[in-house]
């Protein structure tokens, strides 16, 4: 009795395996092609025929074109965690931290970690005017960026590296803004150039609303 039910079970984890593994695999083609063509240039049948699997299985694992688009959003979301937040974690709270931050997105996004320069940056062009789920999932994520951004700034405030009046929300935009610039450059005109360009002006405006202390961090940063 024992025997068979353990005989039953490693073959449900099997399949359960070959279902995560075969997930993986839909999930890293789409990230690419949603960076490159959009979502909507996601459809079963193409990732099926694409990765020479049957359309069905990808069916039972997605459902839906819908599902397709917001399950690679999702896995987006976790690849950007993976290169940008996540090597962060030993880094305390202050102005160095906020830097390097800035500097983790723009390796991010002039590495191709996803084949178009910045997911989060394409798909919001395409779904910005519209409305339905898939536009709200990239819409939150965009917002949870914005809002990592300004509480990174906010800690290093609270800890002395940046001036009591500061605009936090005003600052978040403005680095935000300069990293995706170079992102956009360097998509549309090939010009690598543009990261240089965005890292020093991240930096110069970091310094101008930077204490004494704050200045210290971000030159420790440099060496």
């Amino acid at each position: 009795m024992s025997g068979s039910t353990g005989g039953a079970g490693t073959k449900t984890d099997g399949r359960v395996e070959r279902g995560n593994q075969t997930r993986r695999l839909v999930l890293g083609r789409t990230m690419d092609i949603a960076s490159v063509e959009g979502l909507e240039g996601l459809s079963l049948g193409r990732i099926a025929t694409e990765l020479q699997l049957s359309k069905s299985g990808v069916f039972a694992l997605f459902g839906s074109k819908e599902e397709l688009q917001l399950a690679t959003i999702r896995a987006a979301v976790a690849v950007f965690a993976e290169h940008v937040v996540t090597p962060l974690k030993d880094v305390p709270p202050g102005a160095r931290r906020v830097h390097e931050l800035c500097r983790n997105w723009l390796a991010y996004s002039s590495g191709r970690v996803f084949a178009g320069g910045c997911f989060f940056y394409a798909v919001s062009a395409e779904f910005d005017a519209r409305t339905g789920p898939v536009h709200d999932a990239v819409a939150g994520t965009r917002r949870d960026w914005n809002t990592y951004m300004e509480r990174a700034l906010t800690e290093a405030q609270a800890v002395g590296d940046f001036t009591e009046d500061l605009d936090v929300e005003q600052l978040a935009f403005e680095v935000i803004a300069l990293m995706e610039a170079a992102n956009a450059q360097s998509v549309l005109l090939g010009d690598t150039r543009a990261y240089a360009r965005a890292e020093r002006g991240v930096t110069a405006r970091l310094r101008a609303s930077a204490t004494n202390r704050g200045r210290d961090g971000l030159d420790a940063g440099e060496r």
